[in-house]
């Protein structure tokens, strides 16, 4: 199965807010209460798909995400957590070098984006400490990042991430925290998820 292209809005409806899926504001009025008493299959995958969708990944680079994190040592969950908060295309985005998530991959796949003074055009590359990403020197990718950070609502930049607008910068301190993860979501439903199918 591909990326998700459809309807932005209505993956909103069902799984509540996600911040990387777009920019946009979900009108106020327009949520829909359901109170339908919910299964405990689709509590988890409600949960698994807020994660897919957030972070724009197929099933199988979920999966594959789920299965590294359960060969690392500590706990499954966060260390998923931190596996999909530390691709480049999410730092792009944490650090408001652009408006989504999606927006962040299109820069990365057309080559605007420099991680430690090279060019990197894979959105799921893993980023590590002491890693500086950079608008590639040319006016159009600076122009394209500049929109972004000028259009970005000003947000609490995480602290594991440092930015320096004005030289088209970012900096990786350390991998993630937690506590400092966009979305809201328990981590454990999606490793519980898939693992009834393992």
């Amino acid at each position: 199965m591909s990326r998700y292209r459809g309807p932005r809005f209505k993956k909103i409806r069902r799984l509540g807010a996600l911040p990387g899926l777009t920019s946009k504001q979900l009108k106020v009025g327009s949520e829909q209460s359901r109170s339908s008493k919910k299964s405990q299959y689709r509590i988890r995958l409600e949960e698994k798909q807020k994660l897919r969708f957030h972070y724009g990944l197929t099933e199988r680079q979920l999966l594959k995400y789920v299965r590294i994190a359960g060969k690392a040592k500590g706990s499954t969950g966060q260390i998923l957590l931190q596996l999909l908060e530390m691709r480049l295309d999410n730092i792009l985005f944490r650090l408001g070098m652009a408006a989504t998530i999606p927006q962040a991959r299109q820069l990365v796949n057309h080559r605007h984006v420099l991680v430690n003074g090279r060019i990197v055009d894979i959105p799921s590359y893993r980023c590590k400490p002491e890693d500086i990403i950079t608008a590639k020197d040319e006016q159009k990718s600076r122009t394209l990042i500049q929109n972004s950070l000028e259009s970005a609502p000003r947000e609490e930049l995480p602290t594991h991430l440092t930015l320096h607008p004005f030289q088209y910068k970012g900096l990786v301190n350390q991998i993630i925290d937690s506590k400092w993860v966009g979305l809201k979501i328990n981590e454990l439903l999606v490793v519980e998820y898939y693992s009834r199918q393992t």
